[in-house]
């Protein structure tokens, strides 16, 4: 934890920390995406800092804290269910709900029965303070900004939660406004901390025993915006951080991944071959629609050269289907695009109308049993593709970090290039927990989810 947040919490914790909050019991719950996870990772750090402990299974809460997603209906309707069931088995809880959907749905969230906190993007931020104030106060209360540009705060997180690897949060917001998205409205304009701040998160992190980061943001390879820094240069400088062995990328826009930074990871010290790029359609039609920042060429010449440098690259791809203006003959354009390109795994979201956003004025509507169709022939394709690049590495050897298993389960852990193996619960030690292990990589696990692990001991 880097200086500046570091005497932040110090100064909250002792504004706040008193009787009424030591051995309060919090729950907390997540929807979205791993920045989301990261954030509220940190958020739990800091009530543990207080002495608020988690709650155990059935055990009821003081606190709830529900961090919220609005990326589609779908999420939006999960949000309020989880606020509900949260609410409901927790009658005397303090309730808080913050995130994306509180920020764009602040009236609707403030007037589900049980809620007493509503935080904003920008007020999140300050999520303890503003939880030590209104604890007392028997009415909701909602802090949020209205407009995109208020909402410049930026809360760090580097947490590790329940997992092995850590989330270090390196961006947040999105100055793209893509027709079909509502993040900017929810999360802002781009914003960053310093490079300095990142790597000292680094360091604090590996002196508490990790091994992996993941970067984690809103569009990471917009990173600068606010500091005039570069993303190459926050790479450079997280690669020569002492203990940390391993770090992913967890999303980068094909137009901000650079040749110079594929090239400098493909000989870093710690950069994994393991790259996930949203390309949303493989139709130029459909991506000038979006108003993306890119055609289907520019995409195609960044997936050959990463395979270039790195033919071991695992890719992941984001792709949308059934969003307005794509036609069957575009949605075949991006099937047989995808199908002749050298990716690994397909995540597929069919798109979700969202209020206010420029994509509902184009008049070529997607029924939902064609995006039913499409997703299942996408998610078909990815099998596939998933399925062979796992096959490559049978019988072939590789270094594991390994997570924790509940005992006489089978452990899993993550190749390099991100092929998931499984150790059998015989071969299973608690000492393998985030340790870097050499194994043999046999034949597909019962799921086919993974390849089975050996223990190489030479």
């Amino acid at each position: 934890m880097y200086l500046c947040t570091r005497i932040r919490l110090h100064l909250i914790i002792y504004m706040i920390a008193s009787s009424e909050f030591q051995g309060k019991r919090a729950k907390y719950f997540t929807l979205g995406c791993k920045l989301n996870f990261s954030e509220t990772s940190t958020f739990g750090k800091m009530l543990g800092e207080m002495g608020v402990r988690t709650a155990e299974k059935g055990e009821p809460a003081d606190i709830c804290l529900i961090n919220t997603c609005s990326v589609t209906e779908v999420a939006d309707h999960k949000c309020r269910q989880a606020i509900h069931r949260l609410v409901r088995e927790n009658p005397d809880a303090f309730v808080v709900v913050t995130g994306c959907y509180a920020q764009l749905e602040p009236e609707k969230v403030s007037k589900i029965d049980g809620v007493d906190l509503v935080l904003g993007s920008n007020e999140k931020a300050n999520l303890v303070q503003f939880l030590s104030e209104e604890w007392a106060k028997g009415t909701t209360h909602q802090h949020y900004s209205v407009k995109t540009k208020d909402i410049k705060s930026f809360a760090p997180s580097c947490s590790r939660g329940n997992r092995t690897r850590y989330f270090l949060k390196v961006q947040d917001g999105c100055d793209y406004f893509c027709t079909y998205c509502t993040i900017p409205y929810a999360r802002g304009f781009s914003r960053n901390p310093s490079i300095a701040s990142l790597v000292a998160q680094a360091e604090e992190a590996a002196r508490e025993g990790g091994k992996e980061i993941v970067l984690t943001g809103v569009n990471i390879g917009d990173f600068g915006k606010t500091t005039g820094e570069s993303f190459i240069d926050l790479v450079k400088a997280l690669d020569a951080v002492e203990g940390i062995s391993r770090y992913r990328i967890s999303s980068l826009e094909p137009d901000l991944l650079s040749d110079e930074l594929i090239d400098y990871c493909a000989k870093s010290r710690a950069f994994m071959p393991h790259y996930h790029i949203p390309l949303q359609s493989g139709s130029d039609t459909v991506l000038k629609l979006m108003h993306r920042h890119y055609d289907r060429q520019l995409f195609a010449d960044k997936i050959h050269r990463i395979k270039e440098v790195m033919p071991d690259a695992f890719i992941g791809v984001d792709v949308m289907v059934g969003c307005r203006g794509e036609t069957p003959e575009c949605f075949e354009e991006t099937y047989e695009f995808l199908n002749a390109l050298d990716v690994t795994q397909l995540h597929v979201f069919p798109y979700s109308e969202r209020p206010g956003t420029s994509a509902l004025s184009i008049p070529y509507v997607v029924s939902d049993a064609d995006k039913r169709e499409r997703s299942r022939r996408l998610l078909e394709l990815s099998d596939q593709k998933t399925h062979a690049f796992y096959q490559q590495y049978i019988g072939k050897d590789a270094e594991v970090l390994f997570e924790k298993a509940p005992r006489g389960k089978a452990m899993h852990g993550f190749t390099k290039n991100y092929i998931r193996v499984e150790l059998k619960p015989s071969e299973a030690r608690d000492e393998f927990d985030n340790q870097l292990i050499n194994v043999s990589m046999g034949d597909f696990n019962h799921d086919k989810t993974a390849l089975k692990a050996m223990l190489n001991n030479g």
